[in-house]
């Protein structure tokens, strides 16, 4: 049977995952963990902002079914914080068994604690991917959405040391570039001086240790905003974080507090002895990562670089999505470049013409965008996201940002690709 493989079961991988099967493949996901969506288990966002438009170009394009699971487990909708306006929050305490189930329902083949450490190439086409185990798993298509975080020596190299994050590189391992493995120099993102990497750009606090009343504003509210004492303002850290669209001075001179189930906490660090001198966060703890008082994960140190179907250069038979593909930021843009590298990967096997998406959605126009900007030193040091920053006023002057659902649909229409990913192509 046509079998493709994904190598990270994050959002993206998942995203792939199910577009493959729809469009008629045998599907394996390997995950090197014990639980699906990797940083989407300590995200939450949602439709903030070009997000919106994002999510609905996706459903009409027939990738609906994880915004439906995070729409439906929303526990604030349309709520607005600094930067950002009508945003869903998705509980993070229930998500990841929703998506597994789906993915069971589907019959997608899930392996979790398995870790794939190389590739069996013939020439510049994979042939299987090796475990750690030394099992080998063969496919006609790989798709590599295995991030950009990790291993722990990068954590150490480029960073404040492992911060012990929801991936847990001590407990499952460090992650592989499959790319790299496949003979593709993969690369690297920087900070905007130049250095690589960047920190994650949240953390979690167990919502438990706040204050009663912060509790309940943020249980009623989904946003807290509690001023940082000025001798404790650090602009510094800004500079720093992945999410460029949350590198604005409000958070920097807030304590910021989402409510995702957890208490998401909307700084990179934060020492935890200074943190516990504010009013109401006397006994705060961290719940991601345990060590939030000092760093958090690096990031954006292995990018494959690909063609706008997702392919990646340089491999006969290999896609990308998420983190992997570029310097994208969000669970929305991880959920749009797996839908498409999932879908394109049973094209490749029924030898179709690749999907590129016109640049008049969204979605196409990122993809195509962010690849562009990649190849230059200055465009490695930014970000791209629906969310905020650069991309979004690109979004906004090229009268792409909407809320109007009718327009999103005409637009998807026009393009000739309505529900194009729940074709069946086997």
């Amino acid at each position: 049977m046509d079998t493709v493989v994904i190598i990270g079961g994050g959002w993206s991988g998942c995203a792939a995952s199910i577009s493959a099967k729809k469009a008629g493949a045998k599907v394996i996901l390997i995950e090197k963990t014990d639980m699906l969506l990797g940083l989407g288990n300590v995200g939450g966002i949602m439709r903030n902002n070009g997000r919106f438009t994002a999510t609905e170009e996706n459903i009409y394009l027939g990738a609906y079914e994880l915004f439906e699971i995070t729409d439906r487990l929303s526990r604030h909708k349309n709520i607005e914080f600094p930067g950002h306006k009508h945003g869903s929050l998705y509980d993070v305490t229930k998500v990841e068994p929703e998506v597994r189930k789906l993915l069971n329902n589907l019959d997608i083949q899930i392996m979790t604690k398995k870790r794939v450490v190389d590739v069996i190439m013939d020439k510049e086409t994979i042939k299987g991917v090796v475990l750690d185990d030394e099992k080998v798993v063969n496919g006609n298509v790989f798709i590599d959405t295995t991030g950009s975080t990790g291993p722990m020596g990068n954590c150490l190299k480029y960073g404040n040391g492992c911060s012990m994050c929801i991936l847990r590189c001590p407990t499952f391992g460090p992650r592989v570039s499959i790319s790299q493995k496949a003979g593709v120099k993969d690369l690297v993102g920087q900070k905007s001086d130049g250095t690589y990497g960047a920190f994650s750009g949240s953390c979690k606090l167990n919502k438990d240790s706040l204050s009663d009343d912060i509790k309940k504003e943020l249980n009623e509210k989904g946003v807290v905003i509690i001023p940082v004492p000025k001798e404790d303002i650090d602009r510094s850290k800004l500079s720093k974080k992945v999410c460029e669209q949350y590198a604005l001075k409000e958070y920097a001179e807030n304590l910021i507090l989402l409510d995702t189930g957890h208490a998401k906490l909307m700084t990179s660090f934060y020492p935890l002895d200074e943190l516990r001198k504010i009013k109401g966060l006397e006994n705060a703890r961290y719940e991601d990562p345990y060590s939030g008082g000092i760093g958090n994960s690096v990031r954006y140190l292995s990018m494959a670089p690909r063609d706008n179907t997702m392919k990646v250069k340089g491999v006969d038979n290999l896609f990308c999505g998420g983190e992997k593909s570029g310097l994208f930021v969000g669970h929305t843009e991880a959920i749009s470049t797996g839908s498409l590298a999932g879908h394109n990967s049973v094209r490749m096997i029924k030898e179709y013409k690749l999907l590129e998406l016109p640049r008049s959605l969204a979605i196409g126009d990122i993809i195509a965008y962010t690849n562009e900007r990649m190849r230059s030193k200055e465009g490695l040091r930014k970000r791209y996201t629906f969310a905020g920053d650069s991309y979004f006023k690109r979004m906004e002057n090229m009268n792409l940002y909407t809320k109007d659902k009718k327009i999103i649909k005409k637009r998807v229409e026009d393009s000739g690709l309505l529900n194009i990913y729940t074709k069946y192509l086997i």
